[in-house]
């Protein structure tokens, strides 16, 4: 714990939150490239850094987006195995990725700025 900046109830000020893993708009995307089945999907965001998604959120994550009409799913049941069901993207999903895009973008050149002007006033 650190011994800086306490208020007196003793919490540290010093602790930074965590950014957002961003799952939706990252999931969004991989829909963009692809249709994928869910496991398929789970593997792809976990292959990026990030632990992978736990995968009973997740798929209350993909019932989700499907009943609002972001995603679209079919079974798949031309492999070997059990039916597999495949999500795709649909046009109002694209959208939501493009809000998210120009979002983060956003974000992206504010962190730019911020990060600058800190290196500028605390130089390495």
């Amino acid at each position: 714990m650190c011994e800086n900046n306490k208020s007196g109830s003793g919490e540290c000020h010093c602790k930074v939150e965590r950014v957002p893993n961003f799952a939706l708009p990252r999931l969004l995307l991989e829909l963009a490239k692809k249709t994928s089945h869910g496991y398929e999907l789970i593997e792809h965001l976990g292959q990026e850094g990030n632990a992978p998604p736990d995968p009973g959120n997740f798929y209350r994550m993909l019932r989700s987006l499907e009943k609002d009409g972001l995603v679209c799913s079919t079974w798949d049941t031309q492999n070997s195995g059990p039916a597999r069901r495949v999500y795709e993207l649909t046009d109002q999903g694209m959208e939501l990725l493009h809000a998210w895009a120009a979002t983060l973008h956003q974000t992206h050149q504010s962190l730019g700025r911020f990060l600058s002007d800190y290196e500028t006033l605390f130089p390495k």
